[in-house]
């Protein structure tokens, strides 16, 4: 990892006393905390023949400086790589993923020193940190869940779970609520309802789906109709202990019930009666995704040539 930092006198003379010979680091966040710990070493060092720190004169020099800009300096640079068909762009040799409605189309990057943005329009869609290493990948997981949803026997296999997992962002209670998906419906029709789960933090708040997805398995249950209750109910800052009447085996979504399955209990009770009618997620503003089979032409191997017959003419 190489930094320029001009070629002044003074930058010179700081990278042959503090860069020579070149950290080795492995981020740049890592980087930038050294040259931190070098600028607060530098502030307390005295000029020679001079009787106060650096850092005492930059203090009483700072009033006299010009202000900085209202307007901040982007340092990046926009880039309009084409999104291939595993879903992802190559930036400089590193490979980034984005949104699968994204296939086959350009995308406008804005690469900077530590992160890269893909825009759509003016809106973010993706964000990853920079890769500072060769033929180095990044996926995000949401990325590619429509996919996964038509080909949910794929899910455990692509690098964005397992990057997920690494990262924290995957924890214990999807991985609990998956189990218990695949154990109450089969791998596939598990692993399917465990992508609707979440695909809701597209619309929800991630910790009011957290929650929801606690509350489901506490209770017995695996349906993504149910979580999408609970994670509302979160948001509103209700008590969560309400579906603690449920007895889990009702309205699970391998059961094959109607959509308008109560749960909470009945009025007799006491308990807040909740139907999918009144708490519908909003529709969902995305584009219609690519059909899938021309990627399945695609990565299907080419049929071998046909052998002419002999006494036959071309």
């Amino acid at each position: 990892m190489t930094t320029d930092l001009g070629t002044s006198p003074l930058s010179q003379e700081f990278c042959r006393k503090h860069l020579v010979p070149p950290p080795e680091v492995e981020t740049l966040a890592e980087l930038n905390e050294r040259l931190a710990a070098i600028d607060l070493a530098e502030d307390a060092r005295h000029v020679h023949g001079r009787p106060t720190s650096i850092g005492f004169d930059f203090e009483v020099e700072r009033d006299l400086l010009l202000p900085l800009s209202a307007d901040g300096y982007d340092c990046g640079i926009d880039l309009t790589p084409v999104v291939q068909r595993n879903g992802r762009i190559t930036v400089r040799q590193s490979y980034y993923s984005a949104p699968a409605k994204f296939i086959g189309a350009k995308v406008r990057v804005k690469l900077r020193a530590n992160e890269l943005l893909v825009f759509d329009g003016r809106k973010i869609v993706a964000r990853h940190p920079r890769l500072t290493r060769r033929y180095t990948a990044h996926d995000v997981l949401d990325h590619y869940l429509e996919i996964l949803l038509v080909r949910p026997g794929t899910f455990a296999g692509p690098s964005a779970l397992a990057q997920a997992r690494a990262e924290g962002t995957f924890t214990k209670t999807p991985e609990a609520l998956w189990a218990a998906a695949k154990a109450k419906c089969g791998d596939q029709d598990g692993t399917r309802l465990l992508i609707e789960v979440l695909l809701l933090h597209r619309q929800l708040p991630a910790e009011a789906v957290v929650a929801g997805m606690t509350t489901v398995v506490e209770i017995g249950s695996v349906n993504p109709d149910l979580v999408a209750i609970e994670a509302r109910k979160a948001i509103e800052d209700s008590d969560l202990d309400e579906a603690d009447g449920l007895d889990g085996t009702e309205g699970d979504a391998c059961d094959d019930q109607d959509d308008d399955t109560e749960a909470g209990g009945t009025a007799d009770e006491g308990a807040k009666v909740i139907s999918l009618h009144t708490r519908r997620l909003p529709p969902d503003p995305r584009t219609q995704l690519p059909d899938m089979a021309k990627y399945d032409r695609l990565l299907a191997p080419p049929a071998p040539p046909r052998k002419q017959q002999k006494g036959t003419s071309a």
